[in-house]
């Protein structure tokens, strides 16, 4: 069963924060839940062309999402 799209809120909005806290970003509350949601749909992507699947469960995706958002913070660095 899917995590539901409240909790992926929530986790995106925890993953984001903790990301900006980590990359040492100024992004914001709505930013903040964006990149962790963006940033888990990017990783997931990746790690399953990989052949990696996280589990579909809050603490497994809550570290993908926080890595992913992580990586978009980097990547945007980087374009600048």
């Amino acid at each position: 069963m899917g995590l539901g799209l409240i909790a992926s809120i929530i986790i995106g909005g925890i993953a984001g924060w903790i990301a900006s806290n980590l990359m040492k970003a100024n992004t914001g509350l709505l930013m903040n839940i964006v990149l962790g949601i963006v940033g888990a749909f990017v990783l997931n992507l990746i790690l399953s062309l990989l052949g990696i699947y996280a589990a579909n469960a809050w603490l497994p995706q809550l570290v993908v999402s926080v890595l992913g958002a992580s990586l978009l913070i980097w990547v945007a660095r980087q374009v600048r």
